[in-house]
């Protein structure tokens, strides 16, 4: 389906910070939209159990949760493409309300049967969430900008989880329960909600106008052999084949870190004042990683060759603080729980260390985000670039969950967590290597910069 050209002298865009169709306008949006949703229940999951005593519930609420994940994240890329944006976000968004709600009825009823309906439901969801928000961090920016705008996503994505840390610690400061109240819930339930109305405000790819003229893409819709088609050949891609043990680790030590760090080690208060600190470290570790990703060389193959090596050593570093600290307790060992007012209760120690956690987190997935969307520049390419990513990392996060809730050992499930990060690094520095250009073809720039021009005036009658 093509779009007609129209002739005439054309202006370069308004050069204005807050230009509503430009990337960095929408980029920051959808960071919204996963502030609300997805940070919200990065908070909630933070908490370890979901907030409860017995994490048996959240456990098998988020199995259900990844596995659907796993298969709607491959397909969301295909999803996106069909529906557009706001269709696909608003659809996936409405899923995290149900989930938090039903950890609210759990918190009277203490029946699991809705919290895993509500689980593998929001599976679909973000299934479709995460495929059109990778298409939008991937391709929307400029090609030599895109890791400071996958960090500026993330920084605004992450402040939901040191809001949502916020909420559990000024909710429950003073309670001595061991599950959280139900304010903390509704609390999240308004912010999911907000966010599921704030979806529909993300324009589609062919009206978003770069600052050179060109458009993020200049197709408007696909149709469903075509998609179903390409998504078949990603697990043909060698490309995509290289990504997968990346995508495969990224999510699979959440349930070790949550449950097994902040859930064992902390009391209810203090892990919610933890995730503030998680999560605020996952803005510091996505701006760091985005500057040498961005900024470091001149050659971009060689940005990626460092940001890469940079995120493997810090990587081991902390992965053996964790192996230090974990060999000081065991499943079987009854813990006093820390809190974060104790003086000499060894507070300061395992603190660092899952503010640590929060800081490897966001490198490790910026860096994977940056791999991505070096790989093809048309939001149709990177939605299915991005949905086989989440679905793959949904996957092993989906194994992860029954790992933990098989009683597997708190020491392997570190060790198998280290191995996977580190298996990765060099499969992704050979993807750099052989599918990574410092410069694109100038016949290629030319083309690119001609199309933008050419749909240029269609997109600014169309918003007007």
């Amino acid at each position: 389906m093509g779009v007609e050209k129209e002739e005439g002298s054309l202006s370069p865009p308004r050069k204005s910070l807050f230009r509503y169709n430009s990337p960095l306008t929408q980029v920051s949006l959808i960071g919204l939209v996963c502030f609300c949703c997805p940070g919200m229940f990065n908070a909630l999951s933070g908490m370890g159990g979901g907030g409860q005593v017995d994490p048996t519930a959240a456990n098998n609420a988020n199995t259900a949760l990844y596995t659907t994940f796993a298969l709607f994240g491959v397909l969301g890329g295909g999803i996106y493409n069909l529906l557009g944006p706001r269709l696909t976000l608003a659809a996936g968004c409405s899923t995290y309300v149900l989930y938090a709600g039903s950890f609210l009825y759990y918190n009277h009823y203490h029946h699991q049967a809705f919290a895993i309906v509500a689980g593998a439901i929001l599976g679909v969801g973000a299934g479709l969430l995460w495929a059109g928000e990778g298409a939008i961090m991937t391709a929307y920016p400029p090609a030599n900008r895109k890791g400071t705008y996958i960090s500026i996503f993330w920084s605004i994505f992450n402040t939901g989880g040191v809001i949502g840390g916020l909420i559990p610690f000024i909710l429950n400061y003073k309670s001595q329960a061991a599950s959280v109240n139900d304010a903390t819930y509704i609390g999240f339930m308004c912010f999911m909600t907000a966010g599921t109305l704030l979806s529909l405000a993300i324009l589609p790819p062919r009206k978003v106008i770069r600052d050179d003229g060109t458009r993020c893409t200049n197709m408007k819709y696909s149709n469903i052999s075509t998609e179903a088609t390409e998504i078949l050949k990603l697990f043909l891609n060698w490309k995509m084949l290289l990504i997968a043990p990346a995508a495969w680790a990224s999510n699979f030590f959440y349930s070790y870190q949550f449950n097994n760090v902040n859930g064992v080690l902390f009391n209810i208060r203090t892990r919610g004042f933890n995730n503030v600190f998680y999560w605020g470290a996952q803005m510091l570790g996505s701006v760091g990683i985005g500057y040498i990703l961005d900024f470091s060389f001149s050659s971009r193959r060689m940005r990626g060759f460092v940001g890469i090596i940079v995120v493997g050593l810090l990587g081991t570093a902390i992965w053996g603080g964790g192996l230090a600290n974990q060999v000081k307790y065991s499943r079987d060992d009854v813990l006093d729980k820390l809190d974060f007012k104790s003086s000499g209760s060894g507070f300061a120690g395992p603190f660092v260390l899952y503010f640590s956690y929060g800081l490897l987190d966001a490198m490790f997935q910026s860096m994977v985000y940056w791999v991505i969307g070096a790989l093809a520049d048309d939001s149709e390419t990177l939605s299915r670039y991005s949905g086989f990513y989440k679905g793959v990392q949904s996957a092993g996060a989906a194994v992860a969950w029954q790992v933990d809730t098989h009683k597997v050992s708190f020491l392997n499930q570190l060790i198998i967590n280290w191995s996977l990060t580190t298996v990765s690094y060099p499969l992704l520095l050979v993807l750099v290597m052989l599918a990574v250009k410092d410069e694109e073809e100038p016949a290629k720039e030319a083309a690119l910069t001609s199309t933008g021009n050419a749909y240029y005036v269609d997109s600014l009658q169309e918003l007007q």
